[in-house]
Formats: structure tokens, sequence, C-alpha cells
């Protein structure tokens, strides 16, 4: 590969002209692309097959009416007086404008809902005053009724008596003689009026049945509508003081519904409406699109460009050249341009996360700065010793492009295989930062050889080009400074210092990876925008006015054994609603309706804190593990969605993932530096010092984004749980870069044990050839990847911490301190290797030892 490598140098140098032009058509091919093919770039994040996802899809098929992404626009006077009425008139004007927008669907006045609310409630105080009037009255009927019938009864007794009496005087008038008829006949008068009067009663007694079953009837009836009444005040208690506006009276909340169910909606649609909501005056009033309706696109601005400052920096004191500072700067643009604008001529055709590009751009940077400045060095140390201009690009590329290349492909490895997550969004993430990688390498191994060849003996300072010309005019060697072999050390580091570098590093790193125990992962929500933003100020009004919980209200679908009418539905939405709210951490619960098939109810369920507590995190799973039943005791089935439970559900679904592809990179990384180092011990050493860093630099993101521990430092204004997607993203690009360094450091080690030097020594006289350029490669990549945290995007900002806290750890604890002390302590141990596997392993020849036997050619 070395020579490989260098007859592609030479070749560039020859031909620098042929070189460049190719580049620049690939990079007018990539604009080219980008023109025809590009397309919105989105904020928001989402994985098929979640079960947040399964329920929003269920929603969207059986409540068409209420299917579509919704937001909120917070409506607050300015002066925290009530809405006036023209106020209030004029509001409902801009809403109703707003419904009329392309894209909208629906938009819920907020003083219409709250007046709805407040007569629903009045109606059902109301009903209960009628019902319990009604209910007096009734009892009272009953009284007069149980009095009636007692009189009748009595009645019946004396009617009785009499009859007794009656019969009486007919056996007496029979005993003295008389036959029966004549006997009745003395008493005809006396039976034709008691029969008269027991008609009367009897009529009387059918009339008070009849007064009985009316008086039934009534009770039933306002039984069941006292049942009716318990719901709605059931429902109504479940509310427990929901609001659409504030109690006050100076802030509103208005709901607006988009026709599309996609997550994230594109900018024509999203656009007009922020820009009619908040460009349309209204005296005394401000308008706030939430977080959902108003969140921002990151992009690049001036805290980027300072940490290229520094970088130009770090390259003129190690270089001395503007050149030099040029070269390196030029190189990584190139491949940046190249790379990111042709990928995002893909965003036409592919849902592409805003960070996505952001992502390239770091990577792109960082590492193609890195990546010429080692083969720039390898080149200026030759020459300063002497050797020829073309000779000195050819062999520079066989020996650091060498280097650079397999250090790339462990990045690329790194970063490509995010797609083995199977995450899109995760994967697309990783491919645009390996191609990102592959172009920084590519440009590194062509465009840097032209360049060289361009720039000529200028690559050197003023200083180093008259030493060189007087010890050619006198016919001697030049006698540079740098890692000529006269000037490294023949002896190894004390044992004492390596003990030293190994504990104090590993105890340092163990030390700042302990906050990662509480780390918690989640996603932005409108607390993490900047605070003069309009999402930022709507999620504090709505935490203010109405209760965190509802910045983040979650959706709950409960599916019943079978279907409900209109009347059974309200008493399944009292019963399972009253379910709902005694669990903890529920501040509210509004029922949705009834789906189309009758058989799914669906609620609004408000959390008492915001979306990325962790009681809301808890409620979610709650809520899933609840034994929910209707009024008959059978089992219903919830669901839940929101955008809080997708959060959840994205975080956990990336931190189940997390191991599996820590062991698929690290256990692919490892064989590869088995074959370039040809050591089992080095590659293992290599992978731990990488683990102890990974976990400190996760430890320092948990300190400072989740615990606030100098937050405000780094523009942190509220602490949260950690972006859920950066530590994988953060495991891998950090791998592969903790592998650069590893290469260049070690590889030198390699070289010197090779060319006879005792291993301990090797490490030595390694690590001196190797850490100006490593420490100055370091430098750049903290400053590029540092100059992000500037920027107001939360996601970017802690990328750009992680990584240049990351390579801070990695480059100068694990690489130079922990490292090489391990190395000493293993001796000659450090470079074994099996024999059997010593032969069926490929010789890479990382160090370009070919190219000291014979010539490279073309």
């Amino acid at each position: 590969m070395a020579k490989l490598l260098a007859r592609l140098g030479r070749f560039s140098a020859r031909r620098p002209w042929t070189v460049l032009l190719t580049w620049l058509v690939v990079l007018a091919a990539a604009i080219g692309g980008f023109a025809v093919g590009h397309g919105e770039l989105t904020t928001a994040v989402s994985i098929p097959g979640t079960a947040t996802q399964e329920v929003a899809d269920s929603l969207a098929a059986e409540f068409p009416d209420a299917a579509g992404k919704s937001g909120t626009a917070v409506i607050r006077t300015d002066d925290g007086s009530a809405f006036t009425d023209e106020q209030k008139q004029q509001i409902g004007d801009l809403l109703a404008g707003t419904a009329a927008l392309e894209g909208v669907k629906n938009v819920v006045n907020p003083f219409d809902a709250q007046a709805q609310l407040d007569q629903q409630a009045a109606q059902v105080a109301d009903g209960q005053t009628q019902i319990d009037a009604a209910r007096t009255q009734l009892q009272d009927g009953q009284t007069q009724l149980d009095a009636a019938r007692t009189q009748l009864d009595a009645g019946t007794a004396q009617l009785d008596a009499a009859q007794a009496q009656i019969d009486a005087g007919v056996q007496q008038a029979m005993s003295q003689g008389l036959d029966q008829a004549s006997a009745t006949a003395m008493v005809a008068d006396q039976q034709a009026q008691l029969d008269a009067q027991r008609s009367q009663l009897e009529q009387g007694a059918a009339q008070l049945d009849q007064q009985q079953k009316a008086l039934d009837a009534s009770l039933d009836q306002l039984s069941a509508q006292g049942s009716q009444l318990e719901d709605g005040q059931q429902l109504l208690d479940q509310l427990n003081g929901m609001r659409t506006v504030s109690e006050d009276g100076s802030t509103a909340l208005a709901q607006i519904q988009f026709a599309s169910t996609d997550t994230a909606l594109p900018a024509e649609i999203i656009d007009p409406v922020v820009d009619h909501l908040t460009s349309t005056p209204i005296q005394g009033v401000t308008v706030l699109p939430s977080y959902d309706v108003a969140q921002g696109i990151p992009s690049l601005g001036g805290g980027e460009m300072l940490g290229l400052v520094v970088a130009a920096i770090a390259l003129f004191v190690m270089l001395g050249t503007l050149v030099g500072v040029g070269l390196p700067l030029l190189n990584a643009l190139l491949g940046v341009a190249v790379s990111v604008i042709g990928m995002l001529a893909l965003s036409g055709t592919i849902e592409m996360l805003s960070i996505t590009p952001i992502l390239g751009v770091m990577l792109g940077l960082a590492v193609g700065i890195d990546y010429s400045l080692f083969i720039i060095n390898r080149h200026r140390v030759q020459l300063r010793h002497g050797m020829d201009l073309r000779e000195s690009i050819a062999r520079a590329n066989g020996t650091s492009g060498n280097a650079v290349l397999f250090a790339g492909i462990t990045v690329f490895i790194a970063l490509l295989a995010l797609n083995l997550t199977g995450i899109p969004f995760l994967g697309l993430l990783g491919t645009v930062g390996a191609v990102s990688i592959a172009m920084a390498v590519l440009v590194a191994l062509t465009v840097t050889p032209a360049a060289l060849s361009l720039v000529g003996p200028r690559i050197l300072r003023r200083a180093e080009r008259a030493c060189l010309a007087s010890a050619a005019g006198e016919g001697t060697a030049a006698a540079g400074a740098g890692t000529h072999p006269s000037t490294l050390p023949t002896t190894p580091m004390p044992w004492w210092q390596a003990i030293v570098s190994v504990v104090v590093g590993i105890a340092v790193l163990v030390a700042m990876a302990l906050p990662a125990l509480q780390m918690r992962l989640g996603l932005p929500d409108g607390s993490s925008e900047p605070v003069d933003s309009s999402a930022h100020r709507a999620f504090t009004a709505i935490a203010e006015e109405f209760g965190p919980g509802m910045n983040s209200p979650l959706l709950v679908t409960a599916t019943l054994p079978g279907a409900l009418d209109q009347e059974a539905a309200v008493h399944e939405e009292a019963a399972i609603g009253g379910q709902l709210s005694a669990l903890a951490d529920v501040q509210s619960v509004v029922p949705i309706g009834l789906s189309q098939d009758a058989t799914t109810l669906a609620f609004q369920v408000v959390p008492t804190e915001g979306p990325s507590a962790e009681s809301t995190e808890a409620l979610v799973h709650n809520l899933r593990a609840l034994d929910a039943t209707d009024s008959a005791g059978d089992a219903v089935t919830l669901g839940v969605a929101g955008s809080a439970s997708g959060n959840i559900d994205i975080s956990e679904k990336l931190s189940d993932v997390l191991p599996i592809y820590l062991a698929v990179v690290v256990g692919l990384s490892f064989l590869i530096l088995i074959v370039v180092f040809r050591s089992i011990l080095v590659p293992l050493t290599a992978t731990l010092g990488f683990v102890l860093s990974i976990l400190a630099a996760f430890g320092g993101v948990t300190a400072v984004f989740q615990l606030g521990w100098g937050s405000s430092l780094f523009g942190v204004h509220d602490p949260a749980p950690v972006l859920s997607f950066l530590p994988i993203i953060q495991t891998g690009v950090l791998f592969g870069l903790a592998m650069d360094y590893q290469l260049f450091l070690v590889s030198g080690m390699r070289e010197a044990y090779v060319q006879g030097s005792p291993a301990r020594v090797s490490v030595r006289r390694g690590r001196r050839m190797g850490r100006a350029v490593v420490t100055c490669s370091a430098v750049i990549m903290i400053s590029v990847f540092a100059g992000f945290i500037l920027n107001d995007s939360l996601m970017v900002k802690s990328i750009g911490f992680s990584l240049s806290l990351g390579v801070l750890l990695d480059a100068f604890l694990v690489r130079m301190l922990i490292i090489p002390g391990a190395m000493h302590l293993m001796g000659d141990a450090a470079w074994w290797l099996p024999r059997w596997l010593d032969r069926i392993l490929p010789d890479l020849d990382i160090e370009g030892a070919s190219l000291d036997r014979r010539p490279a050619r073309d």
C-alpha cells in the first residue's frame, strides 16, 4: 500500500493542474446536483416502528377529524392585563386568517374554547340544582301518595267493618225466622250505599297506582339524568382546571391543526403560518408560536469561523508559513464542499435531519485539516534533510499518507456502522459523516501532493530554505531540525514516569466518567431554544400560566371490547378517564372523542411536569402498564402517543442499540489495528484507552448539559437530558479519531522498533517523532469542534462540546500519556503476535519500510 500511495503522490506532484482541475469539476458537479435536487431539511427526529408511532398511525386512521400534526400559539398581553373585547375580536380575526392558510386544517379560538368549558361547567352545576329540586318535588309527591294510600286503607277498613255489621244483621234476622231473601232485602239500601263507597275507594286506589307509576317513572328518569350528570361532573373533575385562557385573562393558547400527519412539515407550510401570526400587529398583544411550530433549522455562524481562526494559528505555530497554513485549510474546505453539497443534493428525495450537514462540516473540517497536515509535516521534515522535492512528496504520501488512509478507514467504518442500528436518521448521519471522511482522505492523498508540488520549497520557513540552499552550495547534507535520528532519545523513560502516567491518567478519566452514571437521554424541546426565541418564550409562558405539562400533552387511546353509542361513550369516558387521572403525575385528562368504528376512545393526558422530566417518562410507562377496564369490568387496551412519548421511545431505542453498536465498531476496528500494528496488546490497550476516554466524555457532557455544572460557561441556560443520539454519534466519531491518533503516534514507535530500537526506547522515540504533529492535530480538531459550541442550537452545541472534550481527553490523556506508559510497562510483549497469525496477516507496511528498500516508480 505504501508503494501505491507513493506512486499516487508522485503522479499528483507531476500533474498538479490535472488533479486540481479534476476536483474542481467534481465540485461543480456537486453544486449542479444541489441546484437541481436539494430539498428542505427537518428538525423532527423519528424512528419507525416505535409504540408511539403505531398509536399515531392508529389515531390518523380512526380519528380523521383529529388527525394531523398540531402546534400551539401563545398569545399574551404585553402588560399582563386581561384581554379587552377589541383585542379578543382582533385575535379571532387573526386566527381565522391562519385557518385559511394552505395546509392548515383548523385553528381553535381559545376564547371560544374557554367559553365552552365555562358553559359546560355551568350547565353541570345548573343541572345538579334542577335535579336536586326535582328530587325534592318527587319526594314530596311520594309523601302525599303515601298519605292518600293510608287514608284509602283506613276507609277500606271502615267499609269492611260496616260490611261485617250488615252481614251480622242478616244473620240475626234469619235466626229470628226470616228467610235469606227477606233478611237481605232489609239491608239492601245499606248494602248499596256500602258498595258505592267501596267502588269510590277502588277508583281512588287505581288513581294512586297510576300516580305511583308516574312517580316511579319520573324517579327512573331522574336517576338516569343523575347518572349522566354524574358522568359530566366526573369529566369536569378530570379536567382539573384545564383552561385555554389563563385565570387572570392575560394569556391564551390557540391550537393549530395541520392537514398533514407528517412528523415534520415543510417550510412552505410552516413559514407562512409563523409569518402570519407574528407579522399581523395587535395593539398591546404578542403572539408566540411554540416549538412545535417555530423550531428553527440550525445554521452556521461566527463561532465556527472562530474555531478555524484558532486552527490557523496552530498551523502557523507549527509550520511557520502562510502557505503551510493555507494548504490544509483549503484542502479541508474543498473536501467539505464536495461531500456536504453532494449529500444535500439528495435532500429533495431523502428526508434529512437538519443536523446532518452540520456534522459533515464538523468532521470534514477537522479531519481534512489534520490529514493534510500529517502529509505536509512529513514532507517538510524530509525537505529539511535534503530530500528531492518530488521524491519527498511521494515518500510523504507513501508513509504519512498510508497512516492517513488507514486512520480514515477506521473513522469511515465507525460512522458507516451507524447503519447497523436500524435507525434511518442515524444511519444517514453516519453515511454523510463517512462520505465527509472519505472525501477528506481522497483530497489529502491527491490535492495535497499536487499543491505541495506547486508551492515547492515555500512550504518551509525562509530560514529553513536559506539553510537548505547553503548546505546545497557547500555540498553538505542539510542539518534540519526535527525528527532526524540524531535528535531522537536513546534511552527509555524512567519506570516511575510510566507508572505515574498510567495511574494518574486512568484516575482522572474514571473521576470524569462518574457523572455518566446519572445520564438520561432525551430530545430538545422549547426550553432548549435560545432564550429570546419565540419557542423558548412560548414554552416558559405555557409553563407559568397553564402548567409545564401543557408544553407536551400525551395522547392516550383506549380500545374497548365492543362498539359504543354516544351515551355509553360518555359513561366510558368518565369511567376510563377516572382511572387515567388517578395515576400519579397526571394534571388533567381531556376526552377527545369516539373513533369512527365506535370501539376506541381517545384522551389528552396532561402531565404535571414538562416533557423532559423524569416524572413524565415514568407516567408514559405507567400508562402503558395500566390494567384499565371499562364500566363493566372488561379489559381495555391502552396506547400512548405524543411528542413526549415519542422522544422517550426514541431515547430508549437509541440506548438499546448503543452497546451493540459499540461492540461492532470496536470489534471491527480492533481487527484492523491488529493488521496494522501486527500486535495483540497494542490494539487492546488502544481500545481500552478509548473506552476510558469515551466514558469520561460522556461524564463531561452529562455534567454540563444535564446536571448544569458550569453550564452557563457554554451557553446552556436550561439543563436537560442529554441529546438522545449524541452518545452513539460521539462513540462513532471519537473512536475513529482516537484510532487516528493511535496510528500517527504508535506507528512512529513501531517504525523505530522495526528499525532495531529496543521496545522501551522505541516508545520514547515514537512519541518524540509524533508528539508535535499529534498535539497540533488535536489542537486543530478541538478548535474546530469547540467553535460549534457557540452555535445557538442545543444539538449543534452539545455535539461540538462532546467531540472537542473527547478529542482533548483521548489525545492528551490517553494517547500522549497512558498509552506510552502502558507500552513501556509491556516492553517487548507489546509487539507480540502468535506466529500462525503473523503468517496469515497481510503486510500493510504502514511505516513505509518498503520505500527504503526500493524507490517507488510510476
